[in-house]
């Protein structure tokens, strides 16, 4: 148990982390699209690559912030039930949820854009508008990494409700 309980604390810290970090892409992306707005109807000029890089910065926020939504229950939950089940119950429901659900899932979408990511790093995909950031192969590999990082919390959550059930058995 002692060894379970270690690897939920390390997944935890790592998401609790990169959740905070991810959160100042908020400040970033405000403050960018106020230079946007500014320059389009203040200076009546514009820039592709600025607005792009709200676009990439939106992107990052929320694929990479799914695993800290999780882990802190800011994800979408169907409540109606849930709410009303016990402690043990709500640990069984995240348990199965976690084992047939999401981490599976999480397991498709890493392996299914795979391919999709490779093909765009071979070719180092540019953007398609003439101004655009020339790297949107790096905006593709946020996909590979959010599946990576919300089967970590997955399993991480997944891992703290089994434990609970565990104790909960042996008491």
């Amino acid at each position: 148990m002692p060894v379970l309980r270690a690897c939920v604390h390390y997944i935890d810290i790592f998401t609790d982390r990169s959740g905070r970090l991810l959160a100042w892409l908020v400040l970033a992306m405000a403050l960018l699209t106020t230079v946007v707005v500014v320059m389009r109807y203040g200076f009546n000029t514009g820039s592709i690559m600025a607005q792009e890089a709200v676009i990439y910065m939106h992107g990052c926020l929320f694929m990479l912030g799914m695993a800290y939504a999780l882990k802190s229950g800011a994800h979408v939950r169907v409540d109606i039930f849930y709410r009303n089940f016990s402690p043990r119950t709500q640990a069984w429901v995240n348990s199965l949820g976690g084992i047939v659900f999401l981490m599976p899932l999480c397991a498709f979408i890493g392996f299914s854009s795979w391919n999709y990511v490779n093909e765009s790093w071979l070719v180092r995909e540019t953007s398609a508008d003439p101004g655009g950031i020339p790297a949107v192969f790096l905006l593709k590999s946020i996909i590979p990494l959010m599946a990576l990082n919300l089967f970590l919390q997955g399993l991480a959550e997944t891992l703290r409700s089994a434990i609970l059930l565990v104790e909960e058995q042996v008491a």
